[in-house]
Order: C-alpha cells, then structure tokens, then sequence
C-alpha cells in the first residue's frame, strides 16, 4: 500500500494549482488530506472518482476551516469519521479507515499559533489524542497515524531551531509530547529511511524565498506502531510538489 498525507491547506485553491492533474500520475493508493477547508460537495468528486478513488470525507462544522478527507483505490471494509473527542470533531480533525487489520487515521493536529488560547487546546488535544491512541491500540495493534502534527519534533526537523525555541510548534512540552508519543510504541517512518538533515514538509509563505532556500520544518508525517515495522518498505518527502505550503509525505508498506 502507498500511501501519501498531504495538508493542501484548502483543496479548492489546491485543485486550482494542478491537484487532480497530480492525482493523474498515480502517486499513490491512499491520498490522505489535511486542512480541506471544504464540505464534500464543494468539490467536483466525479473527477477523482473517474481515477479510480473513493472518497471520504469529515469536515469542520464552522465553514472554510480544517477538515480531513481521504480519497483511496483501495476500498476500506469501514470508515469511522471522528474519535469521539467533541472538540476536536465538531473541527473535523480525524478520519479512521479500515483495511483488513490495520487501521489507518488519518489526523489534522491543531495549530498553537494564533496565540494562547489555541496553544492551550493543542495541549489538551495532544493530551487526549495520546490516551485515545493507546486504548485504540489494545483493540487494532496494527496502526498508521498520518498527517499534519503541527510540531518539528527534534533541531534536525527544523531549519532554525534555536531562532524558533519559543515558536509554536517547536516548543519544549510539544516536543516533550512526541518524545512520549514515540516511546509509547510508535516508528517514525520517515527517518527510519532517512537520517539526512534538511528534509522538511512545511514553509512559511510569508516570504518566498523561505521554501526556494529550504528554511522549513518536518511537520507532516506517516507514523506506525511496532508491530508494523517489518512491514515498511520506503518513506520519502516530496518537496517539488506544490499545490501548498505544505509538501506531500510518503509511506509504501507491505499490508502482510
């Protein structure tokens, strides 16, 4: 199974930029998507189901804002939209598919930046995503938690670390948090293949220069619990492609 997540930050403004013609070279099984800001029916869905993908989605109540979806080739034997945390579905923030015995979520971390009183949230979500996952995991051991986390965890995923010590997302308890997270029983993908510096998934648009030098964080990943280790077969980031500030993370896993 490939399996790509991906934060379009809006899939309309991303559709505009080349999104379906991306989706037209196969890029992967399972497309999982982060920030859709859109309902279902904002989208012409004709176009991805003629590719061969089905589509689910579950999005934010309040309009343009958050929402995850997943368009797969692969139809899963159920879909379960949210995690029974009101908060974080009344923002629709995770999707849950089913493919035999692995379970894949498919989540949109919050973001702390626009201040203290969202900063606080992500805590309290982390905090409950945390507990969620390790119940969830007596049930379905075989796990991959996708998507946009919202936290560079070590100075390697991120350009500047010392610049951005009191940033957002880089902040020590966040950090902290995907140490714990990592130690209850979780593989990073990512750099199980690649232990090279500079591999980011995320840059600031405020400048343009900031994604054309590389000055970025790794934010976006595709995450598995241990006993699906042995089933990994290659992770990639794919910077080039750029229908968002945000690039396309990449995970091909063997499902036996």
């Amino acid at each position: 199974m490939r399996i790509i997540s991906y934060n379009v930050n809006g899939i309309r403004a991303a559709i505009k930029k080349g999104f379906i013609d991306w989706l037209k070279t196969d890029p992967a099984d399972v497309i999982c998507l982060q920030e859709t800001k859109a309902v279902r029916g904002d989208v012409d869905t004709k176009a991805l189901n003629d590719l061969g993908y089905h589509d689910y989605w579950f999005s934010a109540q309040k309009k343009g804002y958050s929402g995850v979806a997943v368009f797969t080739k692969i139809k899963p034997d159920a879909v379960e939209l949210g995690n029974g945390h009101g908060p974080s579905d009344d923002e629709g923030r995770v999707i849950q598919l089913q493919f035999g015995d692995i379970r894949l979520i498919n989540a949109y971390f919050p973001s702390g930046t626009s201040g203290d009183e969202r900063q606080d949230f992500k805590y309290v979500w982390l905090d409950e995503c945390l507990t969620w996952l390790n119940k969830l995991k007596k049930k379905h051991p075989k796990l991959i938690l996708c998507g946009d986390y919202n936290i560079a965890h070590n100075e390697i995923d991120i350009h500047d670390p010392k610049g951005n010590k009191n940033s957002s997302g880089f902040l020590l308890p966040e950090r902290e948090w995907m140490t714990k997270f990592y130690a209850s029983g979780w593989v990073d993908t990512f750099r199980t293949f690649h232990p090279e510096p500079h591999r980011y998934s995320w840059w600031s648009q405020r400048f343009p220069s900031v994604r054309l030098n590389n000055k970025g964080w790794r934010i976006d990943y595709i995450n598995v619990t241990e006993p699906l280790k042995k089933q990994l077969k290659d992770a990639e980031i794919y910077p080039d492609v750029k229908h968002s500030d945000h690039c396309p993370v990449y995970l091909n896993i063997s499902l036996k």
